[in-house]
């Protein structure tokens, strides 16, 4: 079987075109995740990917993960609330002066709390100023993204409330693969709500 997709690619030229969401309330930060992991890559990717149908990575090998994330060029940059992983950005810069918003997104228990829009704002102005971090890159002179029909239902509203327009439309058909995971039932789970008491034999 299959499904039909659309995807979208959206793109900002200019720094000013950056709308920044309000901040959240209570202890969110995002931090640079500064030493390539394979480890903490694939766990942010299908903790915040399992539900949507984020596939295109499972495959790689260990090495092609790490190969990956330890570009130059590529950042990571976590989201945390009260010490706990939200969500996360990866980001990938050529030497044109475009960087790419490869990965973004929240882990389910997290979205709908006014968290990925300051995420996703502070990810977008770590592009524009990426080359004040990497001295001898290329200045940022374009950030671009896709996103598709099999992402979160707010996902498109987000990138165009922070100030992207559209320049692309795809309409494809796709395998209608299941949802990988984390596991079944993660999505229903959320920090706030107390976890019942473990079984013991």
């Amino acid at each position: 079987m299959s499904i039909t997709v659309t995807t979208w690619s959206l793109e900002q030229t200019s720094p000013a075109d950056l709308r920044p969401a309000a901040e959240p309330e209570g202890d969110v930060r995002i931090i640079r995740s500064e030493v390539p992991s394979a480890e903490f890559s694939r766990f942010l990717y299908t903790a915040v990917g399992g539900d949507i149908r984020w596939t295109d990575r499972l495959a790689l090998s260990y090495e092609e993960w790490h190969e990956a994330v330890s570009r130059p060029g590529v950042e990571t940059w976590v989201a945390y609330e009260k010490g706990t992983p939200a969500g996360y950005v990866e980001l990938a810069a050529q030497e044109d002066g475009t960087v790419e918003i490869v990965y973004f997104g929240l882990l389910p228990a997290f979205r709908g709390r006014r968290i990925g829009g300051h995420l996703l704002s502070y990810a977008v102005a770590r592009a524009w100023d990426m080359a004040e971090r990497r001295p001898g890159r290329t200045p940022t002179k374009r950030v671009w993204l896709h996103t598709c029909s099999k992402d979160g239902q707010y996902a498109m509203d987000n990138y165009l409330r922070r100030g992207f327009t559209l320049f692309d439309t795809k309409v494809a058909e796709e395998p209608d693969v299941a949802a990988p995971g984390p596991w079944a039932g993660a999505e229903a789970t959320s920090p706030a709500a107390p976890h019942p008491a473990p079984h013991l034999a």
